[in-house]
């Protein structure tokens, strides 16, 4: 495992090698409850369908790096895309990144996009959240009483340190009444650098809302909705999803 200390706070991350050059690094964003261990091995098929240098790493809190030192809020993703991603990036040296993000991954990411706009070269969002909607409260419930009552814990030990912490935060923040007004909509007009969007039709925890407000909000937008699929496209249409990025990144951003 590699490890990098940022702030007092210790990262694990891989990076991966890039196989072409004159392309961004590719910088994933776990989903809420991610990290480095979870991703499996879409990092690796991602950057071979690109050849872009890929970074991967687990947020403070997640899989083996540092434990949260302070409750989380309902500012979490605020915090992450505004403090700590733009000091890992300076950390690592890595400038201009191809931001790709799932769920809570996707909302950073645009939050980041749309803070530091000459800053980003471009942003994949898979399943990524603008606002709070029923159905996602209604899916991480069911998801509550399931991981009471399942292993899910002892599966999630094989991705991090403290699961039942994990879970918990993603959890309980979500549930909370202070989130429930959350919303990055005042974000999304302020993101000026292309935007891949895909989200699955059978999305568990949100509706295809979550991606056609960014269409209508920022200027240069391509949307990919995705049969048979549902909150981790990544997982569920790998090789759509695969392609999808492929061929953006070689339209979009190729030198």
């Amino acid at each position: 495992m590699t490890t990098i200390e940022v702030d007092g706070v210790v990262l694990e991350y891989r990076l991966l090698p890039a196989r072409r050059s004159g392309l961004p690094t590719l910088v994933l964003l776990h989903e809420g409850l991610g990290s480095v261990a979870m991703w499996r091995d879409f990092p690796a098929a991602v950057a071979s369908a690109t050849g872009c240098r890929t970074l991967l790493w687990s947020r403070q809190g997640y899989g083996w790096s540092s434990p949260l030192s302070v409750p989380r809020t309902a500012r979490y993703l605020h915090d992450e895309a505004l403090r700590h991603l733009p000091r890992l990036l300076v950390a690592l040296d890595i400038r201009r990144p191809l931001l790709v993000g799932h769920s809570d991954g996707g909302s950073i990411a645009l939050i980041h996009a749309a803070a530091f706009p000459e800053d980003i070269a471009a942003a994949v969002v898979l399943a990524p959240h603008e606002f709070v909607e029923d159905k996602a409260l209604v899916g991480i419930r069911r998801a509550g009483e399931h991981f009471a009552s399942s292993d899910w814990a002892l599966r999630l030990a094989r991705y991090h340190r403290d699961p039942s912490a994990v879970f918990y935060a993603w959890h309980d923040t979500w549930l909370s009444a202070e989130f429930r007004s959350w919303q990055i909509l005042d974000c999304l007009p302020a993101i000026h650098c292309p935007i891949l969007a895909i989200q699955g039709e059978d999305d568990e925890y949100g509706t295809m809302r979550q991606i056609d407000c960014i269409a209508e909000a920022s200027p240069d937008v391509e949307l990919l909705k995705l049969p048979d699929c549902r909150h981790s496209p990544q997982r569920d249409q790998p090789a759509a999803v695969c392609a999808a990025i492929a061929r953006f990144v070689e339209r979009r951003l190729r030198c």
